[in-house]
């Protein structure tokens, strides 16, 4: 196809972006990026029942925070717009009338009781060819009757005339040529008068048309639509302007079988949703990525690869990498189990690149939560304090429980740590400890160390329970970096009063 590339992300605000609904855009962005060419986000709120306050801006938040740049869209405008299909109603009335008049639509009275009788009464009801002659339509009405009802408001459908017994070649970049026969299709409805609004099936063929839309990148649960959708292009003539279709594969469940639901999320502890998600009916809460502590880059290379690879060994990219080797030959047909573990994985090195002090710049929210005064520390401190940890957290978050002893002495310890550490002795041993401690001619770990360690060889002690004791003192805990690289930092006179606390308050 020998014209510019455009694709678009067109959801439907009907609630929170659901992660494999992000996995789509991501696609889109990549694929447009990779060959010079718009994204564009199309809200498409034709079902004003369904609609859901917030949900909007819920989605354009959420792709600006993973960094998924958009073109053209209701925020950022275009030549093409507008681009909420609720502000595009005379367009699709056009359209219709175009389809009517060409006579590759009718209109349809048929109740709702009206169809539901009809399923009643015939096994696998389809209003199609074989049964559309036997309900209330214009093709089965005189026209006086159609056009008085019309006049009194009478509410009705205008439905797609599909021609039974054709071979719809469906060619998808992914899936290859999908043949399905135009006798399986109903007579799809194209738009209500009740809501003056059209159906999917019609506005994102007008839409796609008249935003020039070089490919639809869209889930594999549209691929039943794609022979009717080349249809209806065929019906507005414009078959030679069609887009390339593909259909991306399901995001499945990590375990069992299914694509992935909210539930799977809530019972493995794994957020589906981009950003915390705020239910204005019922007011419950959904964990989303952003409040979980993932950074955008993480979320975002680990959706790249679910159902994709770079065709080579490559795992950690940046966006301008994905996009780069970005490719439909290397995407797989078939689901991607939603492999959450290693969101965690992915957001864990990600942290590890990250400059120590803008990652100290995340944690100072975190120890502002939990009431710790962060005008008594220096960037520097806080910066060295998380130097010190980053490589046992997974998230932000986990500082807190890997690096709260730097801000806070510890007041409790483990009784754990204390069967196994404390001895009688300890006390008598550690007040030893303080006053080498406070005759090194340096703090410094490195030149501390060598000091320490030979003290503790001379008077034969247990160097593991010396030196698991001494921690205890400092951490509350047996855990933590480098004991040397702790007291460096917590300096000589803090160092020195949390052991004689722990001696005060710790018995064997």
């Amino acid at each position: 196809m020998d014209r510019k590339v455009r694709v678009r992300f067109a959801p439907s605000p009907t609630g929170p972006l659901h992660i494999g609904g992000v996995r789509t855009a991501l696609y889109n962005y990549l694929f447009a990026r990779r060959n010079g060419g718009d994204m564009i986000l199309r809200i498409e709120d034709t079902d004003s029942h369904r609609f859901v306050p917030g949900a909007e801006d819920y989605i354009n938040e959420s792709l600006a925070w993973l960094g998924i740049k958009i073109d053209e869209g209701v925020r950022e405008g275009g030549a093409y717009g507008p681009y909420k299909q609720s502000e595009r109603r005379d367009i699709y009335r056009e359209h219709v009338k175009m389809l009517l008049d060409a006579g590759k639509a009718y209109i349809a009275f048929d109740t709702p009781e009206e169809l539901e009788a009809a399923r009643a009464a015939k096994p696998n009801f389809q209003y199609d060819a074989t049964t559309r002659m036997s309900m209330r339509n214009s093709l089965s009405m005189p026209a006086e009757e159609v056009k008085r009802l019309i006049d009194e408001g009478t509410p009705y459908v205008v439905r797609f005339l599909i021609e039974p017994g054709r071979d719809v070649e469906v060619n998808d970049l992914l899936r290859g040529k999908v043949v399905i026969n135009s006798s399986i299709l109903d007579d799809k409805v194209l738009y209500k008068s009740a809501d003056d609004l059209p159906t999917y099936h019609l506005a994102n063929i007008v839409d796609d048309h008249l935003m020039e839309v070089s490919h639809v990148i869209r889930g594999e649960e549209w691929l039943p639509s794609a022979p009717l959708h080349y249809l209806l292009y065929e019906a507005f003539g414009w078959s030679d302007t069609r887009p390339e279709f593909v259909h991306l594969p399901l995001l499945l469940k990590p375990d069992g079988k299914g694509k992935l639901s909210k539930r799977d999320g809530d019972r493995l502890g794994f957020p589906v949703f981009p950003l915390e998600w705020h239910d204005p009916a019922s007011g419950a809460i959904s964990a989303g990525y952003r409040e979980s502590g993932y950074l955008p880059e993480a979320v975002i290379n680990f959706l790249a690869l679910l159902g994709w690879n770079p065709g080579d060994d490559s795992e950690m990219m940046s966006m301008d990498e994905l996009i780069e080797k970005f490719s439909f030959d290397h995407c797989s047909r078939s689901g991607a189990k939603f492999a959450f573990d290693k969101g965690r994985w992915f957001n864990h090195e990600y942290l590890q690149k990250m400059d120590d002090a803008q990652l100290a710049e995340l944690f100072i929210p975190v120890l502002e939560a939990h009431g710790v005064d962060t005008s008594k520390f220096s960037k520097d401190y806080i910066t060295r304090a998380v130097s010190l940890v980053k490589n046992r957290i997974n998230f932000v978050a986990d500082l807190w429980d890997q690096a709260r002893y730097f801000f806070v002495a510890p007041t409790e310890y483990s009784e754990k740590d204390i069967k196994k550490r404390w001895k009688e002795d300890t006390p008598e041993i550690l007040r030893g400890l303080i006053e080498q401690l406070k005759a090194l001619p340096s703090f410094k770990g490195t030149e501390a160390e060598p000091i320490i360690l030979a003290w503790v060889a001379d008077k034969g002690y247990h160097l593991g329970n010396v030196m698991n004791a001494f921690r205890l003192t400092l951490v509350g805990e047996c855990k933590g970096p480098h004991i040397f690289d702790i007291t460096e930092l917590l300096g000589r006179d803090e160092t020195i009063a949390r052991i004689e606390r722990g001696i005060d308050t710790i018995k064997a």
